[in-house]
């Protein structure tokens, strides 16, 4: 059984009312937008690959809640949640993973492959670890434009173990680049426990011989990700370099769609569930501090499946791309 995802125990970090109303709504639309996505994969309107986010939401919502307007994303094929996080559409992002013209990659990526130049959300990436020198070259153009924006590279407790991992924290460590790496170690990779797989199962000390600063975070807790986002933030902003974020997080459902997860025993989720999961801790933090009513979060939540409806409505509503779309996207042409 692995390790369940908790750090070290300290002073629970503390939030406005209005903060933690918003953190609750964006995990539980990220979560009931992949419990949708699910269902549609199940009917057969989704295709291919489908990473779902379930269990992870406190990751993506702690983290962008520190950042500002020009900072940048980029993450790998368990993208839906950041793409949510970023603000994008959900109509959007559901059209583009039932392969629709009305996706944000026109129905020609799919659930891996999202983008988004508005939001600054740079991907989605099916190669494994290929975010993550990505994630630094945009920290490097930051740097080379003088502004003082950060990028965020998100990578799994598999992808850690990538060669071009630690060619990127060179890089970032030589040249004092603003980037920050967010391992969501939900532990298991892609079926192989981090305990099998790692020979060092603190990732958070990967970047200790490119003298790179790091530390654990407890992910189910999206008060304690949002403390050690900003953390990480102000100290790349501030021209110190790249920072590693460890988060300890729990993924319910399989790696993909297609995996039935039998490498867990039941209990081990169904405890996480019960004693470790990020809405329901948030959820019951803010009726405790009399911050909302079972019956006003009932209402955030029938909201937000409304929400949901529309894009999965839209989704199927959206035609398929032509043909023609193939020809599309390819290649920029230079002047003459």
């Amino acid at each position: 059984m692995a390790t369940k995802p908790k750090s070290a125990k300290k002073a629970p970090a503390k939030a406005s009312k209005a903060d933690m109303l918003k953190f609750y709504s964006d995990m539980l639309l990220i979560r009931r937008f992949e419990e949708k996505a699910g269902q549609l994969y199940g009917m057969g309107k989704i295709a291919g690959f489908c990473h779902l986010y379930i269990g992870q939401e406190a990751v993506v919502t702690g983290m962008q809640a520190c950042l500002k307007d020009g900072d940048q994303v980029i993450t790998g094929y368990r993208d839906h949640g950041h793409m949510l996080a970023c603000g994008l559409d959900p109509n959007g992002v559901m059209a583009e993973l039932t392969g629709r013209i009305g996706g944000l990659s026109r129905g020609k990526g799919g659930s891996m492959h999202m983008f988004s130049k508005e939001k600054n959300f740079y991907g989605g990436h099916g190669i494994v670890g290929a975010q993550v020198p990505l994630g630094t070259g945009l920290a490097f153009a930051n740097k080379y434009r003088g502004n003082d924006n950060v990028s965020l590279a998100y990578f799994g407790d598999g992808a850690a173990n990538q060669g071009q991992v630690y060619e990127a924290f060179n890089m970032a460590s030589l040249w004092k680049l603003p980037v920050i790496y967010v391992i969501e170690n939900n532990m298991y990779a892609m079926g192989t426990s981090v305990e099998r797989a790692s020979a060092e199962v603190e990732l958070f000390k990967r970047g200790i011989s490119f003298e790179i600063e790091g530390e654990e975070v407890d992910g189910m807790d999206v008060l304690a990700v949002r403390e050690a986002g900003e953390k990480a933030v102000k100290h790349a902003r501030a021209g110190k370099g790249p920072y590693i974020l460890e988060m300890k997080t729990y993924r319910y459902r399989g790696h993909s769609m297609s995996d039935p997860a039998k490498y867990r025993k039941r209990e081990e989720v169904d405890d996480i569930r019960t004693h470790h999961d990020p809405i329901e801790g948030l959820k019951g933090q803010i009726i405790e501090q009399g911050y909302a009513t079972e019956d006003d979060l009932k209402k955030i939540d029938n909201e937000i499946k409304a929400i949901v409806k529309e894009a999965a409505d839209f989704s199927l509503a959206s035609p398929e791309p032509d043909a023609s779309e193939l020809w599309t996207d390819v290649l920029i042409e230079g002047a003459a």
